[in-house]
């Protein structure tokens, strides 16, 4: 079956005969909302998503109608997702505010983006339609509960039609609408079940993911959905509110599949050396994705879940992005963390990743000569990866350091209506990821984000490792750091550090972070700003923007 409609109709189905779920009934998607429970069967969840999907047809909006959906999580909210589907018209989920600092820009990004993706209608939570502000000419605005429902009549669905519309987060230019068709998406679905070996009649997926992000919307919601894989679902307010409720969740009922992003397992960590006595033994894939992972923190998460029964083999670094669906490296599941030590000069300025041996004894190397890559696996199925030199575009050879490129059955068409993003975005049949990359037997490992790094001295310098280190000093609010370079008179870049702190005296903390940035990197920081927690420039996934708050700090906001 190639349309994501089609799947969504029979795994409801075959899902009915197949008892097991958490509860035991057949089955379905628990939702674990504002501490109450929700035991709702697929077919269950099918059948209203069905009178909703009638609905939409009976207003004209099927295939080629793209439909904008716009609140929390919640059942009514997933309903509608699926209902988008079933009536074969493209599905926008619109993010919601990480932060509710400026309401007017969270009001302002949300017509820009109603606007960029030709909504036909907006379907949004009655607690956020005051937060849609229309105006003569704009799209239909409906809540929830005034879409109705009507006799639902099965589509005929092209393949190469557009079954989601998934903005990019926006880390490091405007977000942009990528392109994903129902046969896209089916490639990439079969391809991450299968490479982390996804069984629909053992596992129990748990998440707490945002829907309107793709690691949430597909690997946590449309895999299991399309499979009828059971799901347990939680909201990132209730996670971020207390993050020990993940662990908590996954140990209640038995997960056996779950993910997050490095700075959530960072949380859990830290939930997890104070909350009572947790039975983790069950997990089977503990997927870090969606920003770099960081070795030492995995590591961290490891030592703090053993006393819980957490097995190392769970761990599961990942690569993935949007013009990919989802999915675009896995390890072999069960094997767990592997990291890549390679020599720091070699690497900074040759672009070599020269591995380097452990030293025996200690088993420890000096963290000023090394840098510790975790390792991502290879492509999933359908996807090749190569590395290129960026000037020439020549294939590199393992080890070398180039631009991550990939082609296959889960790259993207494109973004909508871009086509000047769409030039730069490919080279022939090639997706130009924009990653700093070197590859090891066909195993991936990402070094950093092109349009990130910093040269300093003829060196390559990467951000996220200054940021780390800044982020272990006192008073820094850790995963709260950005680092970015800045040109200066003789046209040489130096490095900025922005930090969010908590301190009563910002001298001292500000003497050792540059410390922390010179120890790192080798030359002293130019500029050590602090500013108050919450004010850092994040996208609606909670990624730091770099660009953004470069460009704050070269107009003086800071």
């Amino acid at each position: 079956m190639s349309t994501l409609t089609d799947r969504l109709l029979v795994a409801a189905r075959a899902a009915e005969s197949r008892p097991g779920g958490p509860s035991g009934r057949a089955r379905g998607i628990t939702f674990v909302v504002d501490g109450r429970e929700d035991d709702v069967p697929w077919m269950q969840l099918q059948t209203d998503a069905q009178g909703a999907a009638g609905a939409l047809a009976a207003r004209g909006l099927g295939q080629g109608s793209h439909i904008a959906v716009l609140g929390p999580t919640t059942r009514a909210h997933v309903t509608l997702i699926e209902a988008v589907w079933l009536a074969g018209a493209t599905l926008v989920v619109l993010p919601l505010p990480m932060r509710l600092a400026s309401i007017d820009e969270f009001v302002q990004q949300t017509r820009r983006r109603i606007a960029q993706a030709d909504i036909a209608l907006v379907l949004v939570d009655p607690d956020f339609a005051a937060f849609v502000q229309t105006e003569p000419g704009d799209a239909p605005v409906l809540t929830y509960d005034q879409l109705g429902t009507a006799r639902y009549t099965e589509p005929h669905v092209d393949p190469d039609s557009l079954a989601v519309l998934q903005f990019t987060s926006g880390s490091t230019a405007d977000p942009k609408g990528v392109m994903l068709p129902h046969r896209t998406v089916c490639a990439n679905l079969d391809a991450i079940a299968h490479a982390a070996a996804i069984d629909h009649d053992v596992d129990v997926m748990v998440s707490w993911l945002p829907l309107y992000h793709d690691m949430g919307l597909v690997g946590f919601l449309m895999l299991p959905m399309s499979i009828g894989c059971s799901l347990v679902l939680g909201a990132p307010q209730d996670f971020l509110a207390a993050p020990q409720r993940w662990m908590q969740w996954i140990s209640q009922y038995r997960g056996t599949v779950t993910a997050g992003p490095n700075f959530a397992w960072v949380l859990a960590t830290r939930a997890l050396r104070s909350c009572p006595p947790l039975d983790l033994s069950c997990l089977r894939v503990a997927l870090n994705g969606a920003e770099p992972v960081d070795s030492s923190a995995v590591e961290r998460f490891v030592d703090a879940a053993a006393p819980h029964g957490f097995p190392p083999a769970a761990v599961f670094p990942a690569f993935g992005m949007a013009e990919l669906v989802i999915g675009g490296a896995f390890p072999q599941p069960g094997r767990g963390l592997r990291v890549d030590h390679v020599g720091r000069d070699r690497l900074e300025r040759d672009g070599i990743a020269e591995s380097v041996v452990r030293c025996d004894g200690d088993n420890e190397l000096d963290s000023t000569n090394t840098r510790a890559f975790v390792m991502l696996g290879r492509a999933v199925p359908g996807l090749e990866l190569r590395v290129v030199d960026r000037a020439t575009n020549d294939v590199l050879a393992d080890r070398m350091v180039g631009e991550l490129q990939i082609r296959g059955s889960s790259v993207t068409p494109g973004y909508y209506k871009r086509p000047d993003a769409n030039r730069a975005l490919f080279d022939g049949e090639w997706l130009r990821t924009g990653d700093l990359a070197y590859l090891v037997d066909g195993e991936l490992v990402i070094c950093g984000r092109i349009k990130d790094v910093i040269i300093v001295g003829g060196r390559t310098v990467f951000p996220d490792e200054i940021e780390r280190a800044a982020g272990v000093v006192d008073g820094v609010r850790a995963g709260n750091v950005v680092v970015f370079g800045v040109s200066g008179r003789s046209g040489k870049e130096g490095v900025v550090v922005v930090a969010e702190v908590r301190t009563d005296d910002p001298t001292i903390v500000r003497r050792l972070v540059a410390e922390r940035v010179r120890a790192t990197c080798g030359v002293p920081p130019k500029d050590v700003v602090f500013v108050e927690p919450g004010t850092l420039p994040k996208t609606s996934s909670g990624k730091l923007q770099r660009n953004a708050c470069r460009e704050q700090y070269l107009a003086g906001a800071y």
